[in-house]
């Protein structure tokens, strides 16, 4: 694991501390979060750019600059909003290496896989999994 990535991961659950045990609480903090996310231009919320999987619709899109992805997102859920915001927290400005080889594990340690549906836990891995592929796509591009 890499440095950065622990930082960023310390930095999530951190937020989610004092939540830990409350549902209610997490929920508010994961809807905090996609408050966050800046909208996307118009022309990025195209097909190829949509979460496939995802019961809201949601857009993420990366490009590649000095050897770091950035990621962006946009959902027209609260909740699905702060899933991807997490893990925009957590990949964004890393190589892609970092990203292929790092699943988001940490969710677990924060209640946040226990407390999703079944839908909106897929929709949530189909998030990492686009995020995951981008980054095999960069990778292969250096």
């Amino acid at each position: 694991m890499s440095a950065e990535f622990k930082k960023n991961v310390e930095s999530i659950k951190n937020l989610f501390k004092e939540s830990s045990e409350d549902p209610e609480s997490r929920y508010l903090t994961i809807i905090n979060l996609g408050r966050n996310l800046s909208p996307l231009k118009a022309e990025l919320k195209i097909a190829q750019n949509k979460i496939d999987g995802c019961q809201s619709t949601t857009y993420l899109c990366s490009y590649l600059e000095h050897g770091s992805i950035n990621f962006m997102a946009e959902s027209d859920a609260l909740i699905s909003s702060g899933l991807v915001a997490i893990l925009i927290m957590a990949y964004n400005r890393l190589p892609p290496e970092i990203i292929i080889d790092n699943p988001p594990d940490f969710l677990n340690d924060i209640g946040i896989n226990a407390s999703l549906s079944p839908n909106r836990a897929n929709g949530l891995s189909q998030m990492y999994l686009r995020m995951r592929e981008d980054a095999l796509k960069f990778l292969n591009q250096k």
